[in-house]
């Protein structure tokens, strides 16, 4: 793969439909029987935390291939200072594109737009073995947490500044932006406006589990 292979454009509402059924394919099956990641797209774009300037497409023969959004989020410390930061997902490619490093170039792409807005921390909670190649560390080298020093092995940190974060205690607060996934009779009415999927298990949902339920301790 070159440059010449793809384009990186931002995302249309003309594209909306098309991207949506780009994150069905992608993550169907993936973590869970069926998905929610389609619906969460939809509503992500209503969302006030949403960040349209850092939602782009990857398009490859005119096709669209691969798409990511960002939303904007908050670390917070001990003594209540805050930090804006910009939580990362979903990031989306057609299973027959993926592991071609199209995903890769739309992160390095966006990274460098984010850290021009001023953004200097991104955050996503996802597979470490899909982001670490791409800079992400693990929450706990940043002392990065949940309430209650709850230090995720999914919770994946990437500073776009070497000095972003300077060791203190931050704790991770993300944007309510993925709160109406949770209503599973909404997400199989929006579903239902696309073809008919199968739903079932394969091992990637035990693998998902065990990397979402686990935690890093103390060192």
């Amino acid at each position: 793969m070159n440059n010449n292979d793809y384009i990186i454009r931002p995302e249309t509402p003309n594209d909306y439909r098309e991207v949506e059924n780009l994150a069905r394919e992608a993550f169907w099956n993936l973590s869970k029987p069926g998905c929610f990641e389609h619906y969460f797209i939809h509503i992500m774009r209503e969302h006030e935390d949403f960040i349209p300037q850092l939602d782009y497409v990857i398009e490859v023969g005119g096709k669209i291939i691969g798409s990511v959004m960002y939303c904007k989020s908050m670390l917070r410390d001990e003594h209540g200072n805050v930090k804006d930061i910009v939580t990362m997902g979903p990031l989306c490619v057609l299973p027959e594109y993926q592991r071609k490093g199209y995903g890769k170039a739309l992160l390095e792409h966006t990274f460098k737009i984010a850290a021009e807005m001023g953004y200097d921390t991104v955050i996503n909670f996802g597979n470490p073995d899909n982001y670490v190649a791409r800079g992400y560390k693990s929450c706990r080298r940043y002392n990065v947490c949940f309430e209650g020093d709850l230090y995720p092995a999914a919770l994946l940190v990437k500073v776009l500044r070497e000095d972003a974060l300077d060791g203190r205690k931050w704790f991770y607060c993300p944007s309510d932006v993925d709160a109406p996934c949770d209503d599973e009779e909404a997400v199989e009415k929006f579903d239902a406006l696309f073809p008919p999927k199968v739903k079932g298990w394969q091992p990637s949902q035990e693998e998902f589990y065990i990397h979402s339920h686990s935690v890093i301790n103390r060192e």
